[in-house]
């Protein structure tokens, strides 16, 4: 089920071909798209992990290091589709992202490393340390969407 819905949002953000694509010739309606699958699939991965550490399922090691390791991924994918004029439609992102391009890119450079710590630490199979870093990992979420997200 998840390889399916991973490979059919992976072929649906392909087919925009936004890396191909020079900035200027994507069209603002196709950016949010893709930004929005990403984090689709950034809370797809993220919730289980999130349900683990609360206690509010039984902890799988094997599920952790899956998922962290798909985030990782992932947490590399949406920077790129803020693109300039993306800023319209039904999007949450705050216009402060074009206004303050240098935080906000910081702030997700931020959520990549937390990113990068957890995939780390779920694979040492340690608990402790997953449940440590992952609140690491939701606080620089938080960060970002404090700051650049809307309600």
């Amino acid at each position: 089920m998840i390889r399916k819905l991973l490979q059919s949002s992976l072929v649906g953000l392909l087919s925009l071909n936004i890396g191909a694509l020079g900035a200027a010739e994507v069209k603002p309606e196709d950016a949010v798209e893709y930004r929005q699958s990403v984090y689709t699939l950034i809370k797809w991965n993220f919730a289980p992990i999130g349900a683990m550490v609360k206690g509010q399922v039984p902890y799988d090691a094997a599920a952790v290091a899956r998922h962290a390791a798909f985030l990782e991924t992932l947490s590399k994918m949406p920077l790129e589709g803020f693109t300039p004029g993306s800023d319209v439609g039904d999007t949450k992102a705050k216009p402060e992202i074009w206004k303050n391009r240098q935080e906000f890119e910081k702030l997700m450079g931020d959520f990549q490393e937390q990113v990068n710590k957890l995939n780390q630490v779920a694979g040492s199979g340690s608990q402790t340390a997953v449940k440590e870093q992952f609140g690491a990992t939701a606080k620089s979420c938080k960060n970002c969407h404090d700051k650049f997200r809307k309600e």
